[in-house]
Parts: structure tokens; C-alpha cells; sequence
């Protein structure tokens, strides 16, 4: 898109928005601002800055934090399209052209720090879910905010495709993500699952970074050295399609700050009550089987959540019911015996024993269930991948393993089981099992 001759520039309007997520049509960044353009009668219409962004910092409990990660004019700024075009358009009378340059495609931008980002559990379960969710939830025609006949990058149905399925609705693709605050360093986990997981789910997706940024940011200011040079002018970057997540704007929303404390909720919980996403986790299922194709995982099977219409399960107080039943039942008990936060070595011990006398029982009943005890920092990428894709039951301590709930298939008896250190508690895999479709059971000082 060539914005260089246009007699205007384009307005932004809101495709969706909840607090933390907010999905723009025609979005610009100016000196590091984002720059939402509308008319004066249009303005109302956006919600507030604070809801939407913040100054990326930190994020602490302490009223002083709190109070700077309140975003201000830097962060983002509501201008109408004659101010627009006082900054950034051209002259037609001496062919100047406009000062504005497309980034073609659909961006993704994060604006948080490397706190969580570097964490397995908050860079999927939480950024990659909620994009997901927001994502395939707004572009869903069900929900109502878009034309359903708009292709926004879509590819050709008939072209094959690593990560898209090739019937039924299907988003469009995610071609870039933009870390705001994060280095390269920055959104990477020291196992590697962040990059591991990113790059087989989205292996077209390009990635920039804090750096990547500022030199956007640099090359659309004025030098301070040239105020008063015409030639070195104001420019703006131009994203037609751009989802912003901010996870303090997130924690000021009900749902994340009162509620669950995942950022990933607001997405999701406003994207299932507009009815576009269904509740037995079928809208992940094709991130989730473009990461088992990676891994060599199996993909399918006759016991998998369909995608179901959200409205046939409105009234169904148990969801899950309705799932198909596994062909058999794979218990795995991720053991942390050894790192940081595991059970008594006697209870341990316990546990094991009781989990292989009740897959004894099963087999005398004639049913096939298995079991898998693994460590898993003693397995590679995609034997973690494959077992997940595999397991029914998923059970462990409280910690970074049980994230591998996101790549089970949902099916009647899907469950996660989480011990929890005594006194400890958090929403973490409780929230993110039933957003997919699965039961969360919680052991807590469990005498």
C-alpha cells in the first residue's frame, strides 16, 4: 500500500478492543508514538489510552510504579487527519509526495518489558494464547466485526500452507511481531521453548525487537540539529492492521487485575462472549497441531475437539461432556524431583507407586491407559512435544512443565492435575486449562 500520492491519510478505526488488547485498522507510529488519526466526532469512539497502553516499565506493586507506567503523550496520542496531514503529507503542486510508509501485512505489537516475556509459561500461555485468541476471535465472522469477505492477508485457499488450515474459517496470518521494549535476548526463555514453540507454530513470522524500533523511531524524527531545515521533515510508519498488547493496560481491566492475573483472559473471555471463539479450545487446535507437525507428533485423531459453534454450548453447563472420548487414557506425571519446588521424596515415591497400581486396574478392567513419569529437562524439544500430544492426564507440581498443557487435545477426560507448594496458589494453569477446553484439578496441603 502506497500512501506517498494519497490525497488523505487513511483514518484508524477499531476493529475490537478489550483492556490490554486492542486491534487497529490503520495505525501509525511517529517518533516512537503511536498515533491513533480520527476526526474530532470519531474520537470518542476509542477507549481510553490507559486501557490500551502504558509506558512499558516494569511492572511492581508499589504506588510509585503503578503511577509510571500511566502512559502518557509519548506512548500514544489521538490526532485528527488535518493534523495528520499538517505532519506527515506532501504537496501535490510541486509532486512532493506524503511522508508515510506502509508496513504491509498484520503486526503484532508487544509493549512490555523482558519480566515475563522471558518466562515459557507467560510467553505462551499467556502473549501467544491471548494474540491467538483476540486474533481468530475478531477475524471470525461469528463475532461480527469484520467483513466476512475482506481477505486481510489471507492466502490462497488452495496453496498448502505450514500453520493455516486449509478449510473452514481460518484467521489471517500473523506477518510480523514487534517487541517494543525487548531485545533479542529479551523475549527468550534459557531452555529455548519460547523460540522453539514461536518459530514451528508461525515459521513465516518475522520478528523485531527493541532495536529494530528505535531505528524506526529514529528515521521518522526531526533532528534537533535541523529544525529548521525543510528537507529533514516528520515521517510516520503506516500499519494497515496492527493488535497491541500491553499487559498493564491488561491488569487495569476486571478480568485480569480483579480476577485471574492473566493477561490472556481479557482476550479471551471478551472474544468467547462475542462468540468467536467455542469452548472446547478448537480455535488453538491449529496452533497446536502446527507445533506437533514440527515435532513429528501425531496430528488428529478420532477423540479430538471439533470446532464446534460457540452457540451450541451456551446453555451446556459441563462443555466438555460433549467431547468425544479418548481411545486411551495417558497419564503423565512431570517429575521435579531434583530442581527447584518438588515433593517429599517419600510422598514421591507414594504417588508413583498408587499411579502404576491404578494403571494395573485399568488393564485387568480391560482398559488401555499408560502412564509416562519424565523429567522433562532430560528430554529433547520434540520428545516434550510428542508426550504432550499424547497425555490425557497431566499432573505435577506447580511450575514451568505443566505449560505443556497447551499442546494436549482436548477430549472428555482431559484433565490437568497441579499440586501446589502448601500455602502457595496461582491461577496460572487453572485459567489456561479451562480456556482450552479441559478440566483443572488443584491439591493444595492435601492431608
Amino acid at each position: 500500500m502506497d500512501l506517498g500520492k494519497s490525497a488523505r491519510i487513511p483514518e484508524t478505526s477499531l476493529i475490537a478492543h478489550a483492556p490490554g488488547w486492542t486491534l487497529f485498522r490503520n495505525l501509525y507510529m511517529s517518533n516512537g508514538t503511536l498515533l491513533v488519526v480520527a476526526s474530532d466526532a470519531e474520537q470518542n469512539g476509542f477507549p481510553q489510552v490507559r486501557m490500551m497502553t502504558s509506558t512499558g516499565l516494569i511492572a511492581l506493586t508499589t504506588p510509585e510504579n503503578i503511577r509510571l507506567r500511566e502512559p502518557t503523550e509519548q506512548e500514544m496520542q489521538i490526532i485528527t487527519p488535518k493534523e495528520a496531514f499538517a505532519r506527515w503529507g506532501g504537496s501535490s503542486s510541486t509532486d512532493e509526495r506524503n511522508r508515510v510508509w506502509t508496513v504491509e501485512g498484520n503486526t503484532l505489537l508487544v509493549n512490555e518489558p523482558p519480566q515475563f516475556l522471558t518466562h515459557y509459561y507467560h510467553f505462551v500461555a499467556e502473549l501467544l494464547l491471548g494474540t491467538w485468541a483476540f486474533f481468530y476471535g475478531a477475524f471470525n465472522p461469528s463475532a461480527g466485526f469484520v467483513d466476512a469477505q475482506e481477505s486481510f492477508g489471507r492466502t490462497d485457499p488452495s496453496v498448502p500452507s505450514f500453520n493455516i488450515r486449509t478449510n473452514g474459517y481460518r484467521p489471517p496470518p500473523l506477518s510480523r511481531l514487534i517487541f517494543l521494549h525487548a531485545p533479542s535476548e529479551g523475549w527468550r526463555d534459557k531452555p529455548g521453548f519460547n523460540s522453539y514453540f514461536l518459530r514451528a507454530a508461525f515459521p513465516s513470522l518475522d520478528i523485531e525487537v527493541s532495536h529494530d524500533w528505535a531505528d524506526r523511531t529514529n528515521i521518522t524524527r526531526i533532528s534537533p540539529l535541523n529544525v529548521h531545515d525543510s528537507l529533514d521533515t516528520e515521517k510516520a510508519w503506516h500499519f494497515p492492521i496492527a493488535l497491541l498488547s500491553d499487559r498493564s493496560a491488561a491488569f487495569r481491566g476486571d478480568t485480569c487485575g480483579s480476577q485471574t492475573q492473566r493477561i490472556a483472559a481479557e482476550a479471551w473471555e471478551y472474544m468467547f462472549e462475542k462468540g468467536g471463539l467455542d469452548p472446547f479450545g478448537g480455535w488453538w487446535k491449529e496452533i497446536r497441531e502446527a507445533v506437533f507437525r514440527f515435532a513429528g507428533a501425531k496430528v488428529g485423531g478420532s477423540e479430538e475437539a471439533s470446532h464446534q459453534p460457540p452457540s451450541i454450548s451456551r446453555n451446556v453447563t459441563d462443555p466438555q461432556s460433549l467431547l468425544p472420548l479418548p481411545e486411551q487414557v495417558t497419564i503423565t506425571y512431570i517429575s521435579r524431583q531434583g530442581v527447584r519446588r518438588y515433593l517429599v521424596s517419600e510422598d514421591h515415591n507414594n504417588l508413583v507407586v498408587a499411579l502404576r497400581d491404578l494403571i494395573k486396574k485399568k488393564a485387568k478392567e480391560g482398559k488401555r491407559w499408560n502412564l509416562n513419569i519424565v523429567k522433562p529437562e532430560l528430554l529433547s524439544k520434540d520428545e516434550q512435544v510428542k508426550l504432550a500430544s499424547e497425555t490425557t492426564i497431566l499432573l505435577g507440581v506447580h511450575g514451568n512443565g505443566l505449560t505443556h498443557l497447551v499442546l494436549m487435545k482436548p477430549n472428555r477426560y482431559s484433565s490437568v492435575i497441579e499440586i501446589f507448594y502448601p500455602g502457595g496458589f496461582a491461577r496460572d494453569y487453572e485459567w489456561t486449562s479451562r480456556s482450552l477446553g479441559m478440566r483443572h484439578y488443584s491439591v493444595w496441603n492435601d492431608t
